[in-house]
């Protein structure tokens, strides 16, 4: 099966139980101003302008996707809830980042405030510079962890859409997961991860996420089961969402 684009980010320290970083290309400029297909057409902004998202970590945490530079990624600054609506703002890391001028998906990262039940439908109300848009959440009554307590650092992953998904997985914040190859059918997937035995990474433990897309017309995205190999992150996640 044909490899698909992939988008990988990877997010250092900031809070106890997930850790966020990351950098991004300002919003003011227009989402739809960066990007390099000159064939856009005049609705392209509109859609580079919408936002998505997932839960993850068994209902503790959330990603937030955008559109904009890989290489600079938005990010989670504020957090709050107010019942099942949480508000969220979305910040540059630093403004003098040198971005490439790329078009992609980017995963933000951020912890659920306690109080919330990721059970329950969940509206994130995501501000992002100028851009401000609702992102609607199913909750999954799978979900056994309770917003505000302790991660268990193990891999978890959701849908955003009906083919792409984001996959949380902890280690070094210098050392990514570097995506090999992906293929899906039906209800299963694989992605191989590779491997740099000589890579030097820091010593820390941070959430790393991986935005990965399959064929819309290979997987059902029911039930699916995504199988980690390579880079010690061997082993399976049921996708949620």
């Amino acid at each position: 099966m044909t490899s698909p684009r992939l988008v990988t980010a990877t997010l250092s320290a900031l809070a106890a139980a997930l850790l966020l970083a990351g950098c991004t290309v300002g919003p003011g400029a227009g989402a739809g101003e960066t990007t390099s297909d000159p064939s856009a057409g005049p609705g392209a902004s509109d859609e580079f302008d919408d936002m998505e998202g997932t839960i993850l970590d068994d209902g503790r945490a959330f990603a937030v996707v955008t559109w904009g530079s890989s290489t600079c990624i938005p990010l989670v600054d504020e957090v709050s809830a107010d019942g099942q609506k949480v508000s969220v703002t979305l910040v540059d890391s630093d403004a003098d980042q040198v971005c490439t001028a790329d078009m992609a998906q980017r995963a933000s990262l951020g912890t659920l405030p306690g109080g919330v039940d990721p059970t329950a439908k969940i509206t994130l109300a995501v501000t992002y510079g100028e851009l401000q848009d609702d992102v609607d959440l199913e909750g999954d009554a799978a979900f056994t962890g309770t917003p505000g307590s302790p991660t268990a650092y193990t891999p978890s992953a959701g849908w955003f859409d009906d083919s792409s998904l984001v996959l949380l997985t902890w280690g070094s914040s210098g050392c990514p997961p570097v995506v090999d190859s992906i293929e899906g059918s039906g209800n299963t997937g694989t992605v191989t991860f590779a491997t740099d035995p000589e890579q030097m990474c820091t010593m820390d433990m941070a959430p790393r996420a991986t935005i990965l897309s399959f064929d819309d017309d290979a997987i059902d995205d029911e039930d699916f089961t995504l199988t980690l190999v390579g880079d010690s992150l061997d082993g399976t996640v049921q996708v949620r969402g």
